[in-house]
């Protein structure tokens, strides 16, 4: 799930997004201040925009709004009092954790791409990764899927030159810490970081 809130360019409207995927085609089904945005041919719900938001929710946000428990129990109350039925299952495991690089190969059809076997504590995933200086033994930042990056971008499933990947090795740029450096690569964390734990990025660097 992603949810976005931004006043002044957009109006008082909250916009969910429940699938990454791109509708074939929509069809919007008002019901009172809910617009409901789902696949014709499936009629499967893949977003909904919540008009008059603000008479719902506080929302103090410009951009991309926390998916947390609270935010989610002020969604489900507007539902009710605008008789609307959807289920929202929604994981609220953290997005952005600490990984630890357990293998790193060199991709088969890419010379400047690495795959890698990351350990994040409940899982290992194969990210492939084009950091330069990603190496196995390393704790990093990993964003899983679904995560939200700051520029807006969603990760999901893909596949690099044939090879899945999923999730992605972060930078500090790319998670827009202050002060970031410019050289290219990934932030490497310290020793003592803890796998599988919620990466919270410092106020600097």
């Amino acid at each position: 799930m992603i949810i976005s809130y931004n006043k002044p360019f957009v109006g008082d409207v909250l916009l969910v997004q429940l699938a990454t995927e791109a509708i074939v085609k929509t069809e919007v089904e008002r019901v009172g201040d809910f617009a409901i945005l789902k696949e014709e041919a499936t009629q499967e719900v893949k977003a909904f925009n919540l008009f008059n938001a603000s008479k719902y929710i506080e929302l103090n946000v410009q951009g991309n709004v926390e998916v947390t428990p609270e935010i989610i129990g002020e969604i489900e109350k507007a539902m009710v009092a605008n008789g609307v039925d959807i289920s929202l299952n929604i994981d609220f495991s953290p997005k952005f954790v600490v990984g630890y690089v357990e293998e790193k190969e060199k991709h088969p059809n890419a010379d400047k791409l690495s795959v890698c076997k990351v350990n994040v504590g409940d899982e290992k995933l194969q990210i492939v990764c084009g950091a330069p200086n990603v190496e196995a033994g390393q704790k990093v930042v990993v964003a899983k899927i679904g995560a939200v990056m700051p520029s807006g971008l969603v990760i999901k499933h893909s596949e690099l030159r044939g090879v899945p990947s999923e999730g992605m090795l972060c930078s500090a740029k790319e998670l827009a810490i202050p002060n970031a450096p410019s050289a290219k690569g990934i932030l490497v964390l310290e020793e003592n970081a803890e796998v599988g734990t919620a990466f919270v990025a410092p106020s600097t660097l």
